[in-house]
């Protein structure tokens, strides 16, 4: 099909620098605090909202797809958008999928306040007025003030509108409503758009999408279809043309892994009977709640036996309880053997190290693994207990360690705490060397187990995504790998590896780098004796403010009055239409009643006092905020009616005014506030605690860069081929980085010769997640890819340079505008307290380093460094 997709015109209204839109506060404040947005869900918000607010590529009624990894928060995105459609004039949602076990998740995340999963704000707020979410059977009896929701099934919802119950929907509740549908695991109703032999459940599908919910859909042309899937089969041409015009977003599974939001997955593989390898699972298992315990986090690893067949289960599930129940220190000690797989040897390592006997953990093993803490799910019969019990193994009063199943977890299961998966039989069904259907299923059953499980050790790390890709001897690295224990079987391994990387959670290639300093830098004194300056992220205490924000008292608040004029025209007649004459006014807040702002006050949830004073600590009272002119006592306010109105404003009109300027002021307040900021001082840290050897898994030529991963010294690129190990100023082995990183080094290369002839001591360091750094406006940290080290004495004293630098992707250079902005700010800005008065240090950073579009503008600043 010829022409973009409706995704790829968004992408390029962007990068043509069209307005964007942020997203708005009415999606921020009333999504639970608890998730905080994600840089690609903020992403699909403003897809959505431009596609909104733009008729040359908006249909009607409106059909689009959310293309989303499992786990990347589809159902977050879903109740982002339900809260945005709400502003827009939507009451009515109709959620429906095909399965019940989603229906019920799904309906606990958007209804009960109690679950850890709640996806809204404990208040749902439009300016003054309070909203309530509700599920309804039917909108005939709807409260237009609420979000109604119906749950169904696709099939539930085909039987109800075309065989009617008493109180049940009906057709007749969407005759004269605009209704948005929002279909979960929307791959089911592709069924149609597929060509070949159909099942009998395909086809009981096809009737209920086409003749049901394609009916509601068109029966108003301000309907819209919103579509969430994890898997959708873009290579099939037919379901690709379908969805030409309508997919609006795509983060798929391969990304969401590369950006770090995906454990790592491992596949271990050993030559035991079934039993054995569980015991091997739970061993493993047992070793990473050690590890979170070390570390005082509260965290219940979870594993998964997955059967072929039910009775398979129960047989294995009767075997395991027996051997929990009657567990020998030789059936451990069975597993502590000379060729045993890496990460065996360090659990006994562990052990040994930790004084921790194997009586103390075959104890602690028949206590987390006893029968009462080991489920059984079967059947998609299951009782309502079980269902509620597996979808919150997350919970803290969810004792269960151990999950026995066969298929009933293969879809619409979200569990975070999933860490292994035993794989209790020994099967194939690959044809022509490809993996066959069961084994697709074990991969995509892989990918909903490998969502991130999220801990911090300490405030720099991020929580919900993997921190030791750069540091993978690291003992934590083990609570963000996911392990599936398969049987010994190559050929199946290979398949199943094939599998992992077609669905993207799995790299096609991935290395294992030893990162090694130079020894002659170990021995310099630099590196046993020199300091590298950093800041700290500090809690914004806001004890300073003692105004409202400026952007709020040099402005003036706009509001227009409802004149009720009303006027007749005959069309075609040649009359033009009446023309209202507006006259302008201008007020400030203080101009009305006290009564009149503490009434507009009570109408908003922001202003309550105890909330007020979150945002101004030092404000004092109500009264002071409306009177005083560091507060509301000058903000102004430009009216706009008639003559006859705006100088004689009735108090209702004023509430109002008072009201709606009230809201855009809780609004900038919101926006402006930072929680965190970064420290203008920087501290001294030693280098040789800093930098140290380290062990890094990197994906090899992924992320849209065919260098990452390569070192320098092996590239076949000519242009960027470059021998680190004898450049006595580069510090490790080599450098692995990107394209851009790679320029950037033979740019240093180019110019050593110059430095050395006005410094004694040159060192180039990558940072490969040895520091943070912190923007002083919000706290924000940012990892600079290199600092460089330069020494020279002068007049009997020595100075000490610091330089950050950091090399851009084109791509990434508005984006990332503000580091660079920072970085560029540091030389002005930054506090170093006096340490030796025979030692100066000056801290420099670089603006942004790119081969075809900054390099001059680097080089004007590189010189100066060289010069100063």
């Amino acid at each position: 099909m010829p022409g973009q997709t409706l995704e790829q015109k968004i992408s390029a209204a962007k990068e043509l620098g069209l307005p964007f839109p942020e997203v708005p506060d009415t999606i921020k404040n009333n999504l639970n605090p608890l998730f905080q947005l994600r840089p690609y869900q903020i992403e699909a918000f403003s897809y959505f909202i431009f596609y909104m607010n733009n008729p040359q590529i908006k249909q009607k009624p409106a059909q689009l797809l959310f293309h989303m990894a499992t786990g990347s928060g589809k159902t977050l995105i879903m109740a982002g958008t339900i809260l945005y459609l709400y502003e827009q004039g939507y009451r009515n949602f109709i959620f429906f999928v095909n399965s019940t076990n989603i229906i019920n998740k799904t309906r606990d995340n958007f209804l009960n306040p109690s679950s850890i999963k709640y996806l809204f704000s404990e208040n749902i707020t439009y300016g003054d007025k309070k909203v309530s979410i509700k599920e309804v059977e039917n909108f005939q009896i709807a409260n237009q003030d609420d979000i109604s929701i119906i749950f169904s099934t696709i099939q539930g919802l085909h039987s109800h509108l075309n065989t009617p119950r008493e109180n049940s929907i009906t057709y007749d509740d969407f005759t004269d409503k605009k209704n948005v549908l929002l279909s979960d695991e929307a791959h089911h109703i592709n069924v149609k758009t597929k060509r070949g032999k159909l099942t009998i459940e395909e086809k009981e599908e096809i009737i209920s999408w086409e003749g049901t919910v394609n009916r509601i859909f068109r029966s108003n042309p301000d309907n819209i279809l919103l579509e969430f899937t994890a898997t959708v089969d873009f290579s099939n041409q037919d379901i690709a043309n379908k969805y030409f015009d309508k997919h609006i977003f795509d983060y798929p599974l391969k990304q969401f892994r590369i950006d770090g939001y995906s454990k790592e997955v491992k596949v271990l593989e050993a030559d035991l009977q079934p039993i054995a390898r569980a015991l091997q699972g739970i061993l493993l298992n047992q070793y990473r709640r050690k590890i979170f315990e070390k570390y005082k986090k509260r965290i219940k690893p979870v594993i998964l036996f997955k059967s072929k067949t039910i009775a398979e289960s129960e047989k294995l599930f009767e075997e395991f309880k027996y051997k929990i129940k009657n567990l020998k220190e030789k059936d451990i000690k069975k597993f502590n053997n000379p060729n045993n797989d890496k990460v065996t040897k360090k659990i006994f390592e562990y052990f040994e190290k930790s004084n921790i006997s194997i009586e103390n953990i075959i104890t602690e093993i028949k206590e987390d693994f006893s029968e009462d803490k080991c489920i059984i799910i079967n059947s998609q019969q299951e009782s309502e207990e079980k269902q509620i019990d597996i979808n919150t193994l997350e919970d803290e009063n969810n004792e269960y360690r151990a999950v026995f199943a066969v298929n009933m977890l293969n879809e619409g299961w979200d569990v975070l705490n999933l860490f292994d998966i035993v794989r209790l039989y020994n099967t194939r069904d690959a044809k022509d060397g490809k993996p066959g259907r069961t084994t697709i299923s074990e991969a995509q059953l892989i990918g909903r187990g490998a969502r991130y499980c999220p801990f911090q050790i300490d405030d720099s790390q991020p929580v919900y995504q993997r921190k030791y890709d750069k540091d993978i001897e690291n003992e934590l690295r083990i609570c963000e790998e996911l392990y599936y224990h398969s049987a010994y079987n190559p050929r199946y391994i290979q398949e199943l590896n094939t599998a992992l990387q077609e669905i993207g959670i799995k790299a096609k290639e991935s290395r294992e780098i030893h990162l090694t300093l130079k020894p002659y830098f170990k021995e310099s004194e630099i590196y046993k004796n020199g300091i590298i300056l950093l800041n700290e992220q500090q809690k914004n205490d806001r004890t300073g403010i003692f105004t409202l924000p400026t952007t709020i008292t040099v402005q003036s608040f706009e509001v227009k009055l409802e004149t009720g004029i009303t006027s007749t025209t005959t069309i075609f007649d040649g009359q033009s239409v009446v023309n209202i004459e507006l006259k302008e006014k201008e007020y400030r807040m203080r101009d009305f009643d006290i009564n009149i702002i503490r009434k507009a006050l009570n109408k908003l949830e922001f202003y309550k006092f105890n909330n007020l004073k979150l945002f101004l600590p030092n404000l004092k009272s109500v009264s002071e905020f409306i009177t005083s002119d560091d507060y509301l006592g000058k903000v102004k306010v430009n009216i706009k009616g008639l003559l006859s109105q705006i100088t004689n404003l009735i108090p209702k009109q004023k509430v109002d005014v008072a009201t709606k300027v009230l809201e855009k002021i809780s609004q900038i307040i919101i926006s402006e506030d930072v929680e965190f900021k970064g420290t203008k001082e920087f501290k001294p840290y030693e280098v040789r605690k800093t930098f140290k050897d380290k062990t890094l898994n990197i994906y090899v030529r992924e992320g849209g860069d065919q260098e990452y991963g390569v070192g320098q010294s092996e590239t076949g690129n000519t242009d960027l081929k470059l021998d680190l190990s004898n450049k006595e100023w580069y510090v490790f082995n080599d450098n692995y980085g990107t394209s851009e990183e790679k320029n950037l080094i033979k740019f240093i290369n180019k110019t050593y010769e110059k430095l050395k002839e006005k410094y004694n001591k040159i060192y180039l360091v990558r940072n490969e997640k040895y520091f943070q750094l912190y923007n002083f406006d919000d706290g924000r940290p940012l990892e600079p890819d290199f600092v460089l080290f330069l020494e020279k004495t002068e007049t009997g004293q020595s100075l000490y340079y610091q330089v950050f630098i950091e090399p851009k992707g084109g791509h990434l250079l508005k984006e990332d505008e503000w580091k660079e902005n920072f970085l560029k700010s540091l030389k002005e800005k930054v506090e170093i307290k006096v340490l030796w008065k025979t030692k100066k240090f000056i801290v420099w950073g670089m603006p942004f380093y790119n081969e075809q579009l900054r390099k001059v503008e680097f080089e004007n600043e590189f010189i100066k460094i060289i010069n100063d």
